[in-house]
This record gives C-alpha cells, sequence and structure tokens, in this order.
C-alpha cells in the first residue's frame, strides 16, 4: 500500500468514526427529547385530569365560532372527550391566570359585604326607632 492510499484509509475511518459518533450523540438527543415529550405529556395529562374531576355545576353557554373551532380541535386531537371538557378546562386555565383581577375583585366585594351590613343595620335601627316610639 502507498503512502497515499494509507493516507486515503485513515481519512476514510476517520471521516467514519467521526459519523458514528455524531450518529450516537444524535441518538441519545433524540431519546432524550422523547422522554422529556412523554414527561411533558403526562403532566399535562395529570392537570387536566385534576381540572376535570372537580366540574359539578352544568352551565349552558354561547360561544363564538372561534372559540369552538379552538374546543374542537382539542377534542380532535385526543387530549379531551368531548369539547365541554376542553371549555371546563379552558376557563379553569383563564381563572388560573387573572389569579390577581380575581383577588382585588375578592377584596372589593369583601367591602360590598361590610357595607351592605352597616345599611342593614341603619335601616333596622332605624325601623327599631319608629316602632319604639308609636307604641
Amino acid at each position: 500500500m502507498t503512502g497515499e492510499s494509507k493516507k486515503n484509509n485513515e481519512e476514510k475511518t476517520n471521516e467514519k468514526n467521526q459519523n458514528d459518533q455524531s450518529k450516537s450523540v444524535l441518538g441519545e438527543f433524540g431519546e432524550s427529547v422523547g422522554k422529556f415529550a412523554s414527561q411533558t405529556m403526562e403532566s399535562i395529562k395529570r392537570s387536566i385530569d385534576k381540572a376535570l374531576i372537580s366540574r359539578n355545576t352544568v352551565l349552558t353557554i354561547r360561544v363564538n365560532d372561534d372559540a369552538n373551532e379552538k374546543m374542537t380541535m382539542l377534542v380532535e386531537t385526543g387530549i379531551f372527550k368531548s369539547r365541554s371538557e376542553s371549555a371546563a378546562f379552558l376557563i379553569e386555565e383563564g381563572i388560573k391566570h387573572q389569579e390577581t383581577l380575581f383577588n382585588k375583585i375578592s377584596k372589593k366585594l369583601e367591602q360590598i359585604g361590610k357595607i351592605k351590613d352597616q345599611l342593614k343595620n341603619i335601616v333596622y335601627e332605624e325601623l327599631d326607632k319608629k316602632n319604639k316610639n308609636s307604641r
């Protein structure tokens, strides 16, 4: 074998080793991505199951065509069994996303409740005074 042939064989061997290493690294990367995707889907499934377990109130709602299309897409992917399930999930997620808003509303409703109680007490006191005066 000549020096040039030997050099060509070594280059081919090096290229083959590099290709084998690349394939091995890519294979490991692919496995990692697959595991991550599987874990992510399991996590999503647990979240969905948790959101759907506590459904106990029936509502009849009207939605626009776009919302209907999106809920139907979720059913067609197999994530949900029905548009009702997908709607329940989307409502739950919307509520979670607006938690700050609902906290503000809750505080204001508490204040309104206290004011209503104060007004009732004023009315009862006035009625009580009138009843005592008319006796």
